[in-house]
């Protein structure tokens, strides 16, 4: 009988009044009441045409319920929403997962889909990297939320995408997908919307024949200006190429940019006698690697010395905000490391409280992290100071930018042989020269030469940090 009022009510053509009768006239048994209802229930969507009846429905003499069967459905479709919404990246099917831009940091808001690292049709697995995010900070991995295969990507390289925009669809199953290039993706779903589109204006269009019109003489074109002695020849235009500019390209020349018109910089500059140090790590250097797993470099030396030469020197950790003066009572060294997508400048914290070893596991994290893309953002806030070591290139003099919102920055240059004047007699002596900048309107020069001049001392005698001397 039930599956006949179903029948009825798929064909839309059951009135209250029958299906009242119907269920009055039928007595049911305790096991077929639920089953009438979760009937009812499941079907309650197509139910438009009969949401505003009412029914009574007798169990030996007892009356189950007497609500409208239109709320019965609006409380089923809010379960029904409750149930979906509760399952974000999953299709009606349970097999179609959707990718989706994570959160990618209190400070940004939308990236750029520079790249897809897999194509329609590749299996993937869980938490695989799909795709590329760059924003104006780090580069962040779209991940696949379920192993499966990729069956489309909804977006294309070069859009700009918030956290939580889809951009590919993973099947779980796999099936029915098709192996092909992400562009030709693309292509496929805007060519056939495309071609019928161009067939219904052409049908629309009326053929009509053009007229001839008289061509009008072409007035002479003026000769070319020659150019000055003084204008740079530049190259033709098809020797040029036009490449945009990456996010984080854009952002580092925008902070540079502020940097200059913000601080008022002067640099001064010392040169460092380095052969104590290089000494000190040649004798220890196996032992260090035997006892720390990691090398002994120079750059933990030139850290230790500026941490105390922050500590001598106060104000140069310090920063300008507003009307006030802000003191750091900690140290947070900020490493300029240069990667192939452009300059991050990820912290050491607290490294006034780190060792030699510390010092140098960290920068071996944070460089390997930078050049392989994967730094956080939260690695590279903050910091109360900047050292860069432009003498890994081979620069010889430079005079470094401030990294806002800090005062200061070291620059480290590299290591050349000159000829120095050493107890009367001129030897040759392995020398570099570091320079710091600072903002005048905050560190006077006596500090930042004091600051300097310890640099100097620390370097070329490494026993002053154990004697703090």
């Amino acid at each position: 009988m039930f599956g006949a009022v179903r029948r009825r009510f798929a064909n839309g053509g059951f009135s209250s009044s029958i299906l009242r009768q119907s269920l009055q006239a039928t007595r049911l048994a305790p096991s077929s009441t639920s089953r009438v209802s979760d009937e009812i229930l499941i079907h309650a969507r197509g139910f438009e045409h009969v949401r505003k009846f009412s029914c009574l429905v007798s169990l030996r003499g007892r009356a189950i319920s007497s609500r409208p069967v239109r709320e019965v459905v609006s409380n089923m479709e809010h379960a029904s929403s409750k149930r979906t919404w509760s399952r974000p990246f999953s299709s009606d099917t349970g097999d179609l997962v959707d990718a989706v831009v994570p959160f990618m940091g209190e400070s940004i808001t939308d990236g750029t889909l520079a790249k897809f690292l897999k194509n329609p049709g590749d299996s993937v697995e869980v938490d695989e990297p799909i795709a590329q995010i760059e924003t104006d900070k780090v580069t962040i991995d779209v991940s696949s939320p379920e192993a499966g295969v990729i069956k489309e990507y909804i977006a294309k390289e070069g859009d700009t995408v918030e956290p939580g925009t889809k951009i590919a669809v993973i099947s779980k199953s796999g099936e029915g997908v098709a192996h092909v290039a992400p562009s030709e993706n693309i292509s496929k779903k805007a060519a056939p919307q495309q071609s019928a589109s161009e067939m219904k204006d052409e049908k629309k269009k009326p053929k009509v024949e053009a007229s001839p019109v008289p061509a009008k003489p072409k007035a002479p074109a003026p000769p070319p200006p020659k150019p000055s002695a003084t204008e740079p020849q530049l190259p033709p235009k098809e020797r040029e190429r036009r490449v945009p500019m990456t996010r984080l390209r854009k952002r580092v020349a925008t902070r540079l940019k502020d940097s200059q018109n913000t601080f008022a910089m002067l640099t001064t500059f010392n040169e460092v006698d380095m052969t104590n140090l290089m000494k000190l790590r040649s004798d220890y250097k196996d032992a260090f690697v035997e006892k720390h797993g990691v090398k002994l470099g120079l750059m933990s030396g030139f850290i230790k010395a500026a941490v105390s030469g922050l500590q001598n020197q106060p104000i140069i950790n310090a920063v300008i905000d507003g009307d006030d003066i802000i003191y750091r009572d900690y140290v947070d060294i900020s490493i300029a490391v240069g990667t192939p997508k452009g300059l991050v400048v990820p912290v050491i914290r607290n490294a006034d409280k780190m060792n030699f070893a510390d010092i140098e596991k960290e920068i071996n994290t944070l460089a390997k992290k930078a050049n392989d893309g994967t730094i956080s953002i939260d690695e590279m806030a903050g910091g109360s100071f900047t050292i860069s070591n432009g003498g890994v290139y081979g620069s010889l003099l430079s005079t470094p930018i401030i990294n806002p919102p800090q005062s200061a920055i070291l620059g480290m240059h590299s290591i050349v042989s000159r000829p120095m004047v050493v107890g009367g007699n001129v030897v040759p002596r392995p020398m570099m020269y570091i320079a710091l900048t600072y903002d005048h309107r905050l560190i006077d020069g006596r500090e930042a030469v004091f600051f300097l001049r310890r640099i100097k001392d620390v370097v070329e005698d490494p026993r002053r940090l154990l004697l703090d001397a």
